[in-house]
């Protein structure tokens, strides 16, 4: 079983920068694509960036140029930099691990964006 541990949420100003991390438990991590989604209240869960087993990266439209999502296989971690933060940035941003069928949650960390 599979274990992701988020951090690095909090409350930050517009324009402000935070990064997020998780870290997932097993041996299965370098061979699995990652994800960052939130998911603000009364709206559907996004995706906001991946990171596949070989890096590419891909990303939601409304973050582009702002979020930056890297691994570090070593340490069975992945980071959202997430900078310029705006007030619709707000949510709760979760980790998914996905190999082939197998899909895995963190338990989410809030991060809200607010004067």
């Amino acid at each position: 079983q599979v274990q992701l541990v988020e951090s690095g949420g909090g409350l930050v100003q517009p324009g402000g920068s935070l990064r997020l991390s998780c870290e997932a438990s097993g041996s299965i991590f370098s061979f699995s694509r990652m994800g960052w989604y939130r998911q603000a209240p009364g709206k559907q869960r996004e995706l906001v960036a991946s990171i596949t087993s070989d890096s590419s990266t891909n990303y939601a439209d409304s973050v582009k140029g702002r979020f930056t999502i890297s691994r570090d296989n070593a340490k069975n971690t992945v980071y959202l930099q997430m900078n310029s933060l705006k007030p619709e940035d707000t949510a709760v941003y979760y980790c998914n691990l996905r190999l082939r069928r197998a899909d895995y949650w963190g338990q989410g960390t809030q991060v809200t964006v607010s004067s």
